[in-house]
C-alpha cells in the first residue's frame, strides 16, 4: 500500500469515527449494515456519495 493510500485510509477511518460518535452523541446507534458500509467507505471500495445515498436509502430519508 502506497503512502498516498495510507494517508487517505487514516483520513477516512477518523472521519468516520468522528461521524459515528457525533451520531451517538445525539442518542443514535449505528447498525451493523452502515458499519459495513463505512468499512467499504474507509477501504475505498465506494464512494462518500455511494456510502450516503445508502444511508439514506435505508432509513427513507429524500
Amino acid at each position: 500500500m502506497s503512502t498516498t493510500a495510507s494517508v487517505e485510509i487514516t483520513r477516512r477511518e477518523r472521519e468516520v469515527a468522528e461521524a459515528i460518535h457525533s451520531g451517538e452523541m445525539e442518542g443514535l446507534q449505528t447498525t451493523s449494515e452502515t458499519r459495513a458500509d463505512t468499512g467499504q467507505y474507509v477501504a475505498g471500495e465506494i464512494s462518500l456519495t455511494e456510502l450516503e445515498a445508502r444511508v439514506r436509502r435505508r432509513y427513507g430519508i429524500g
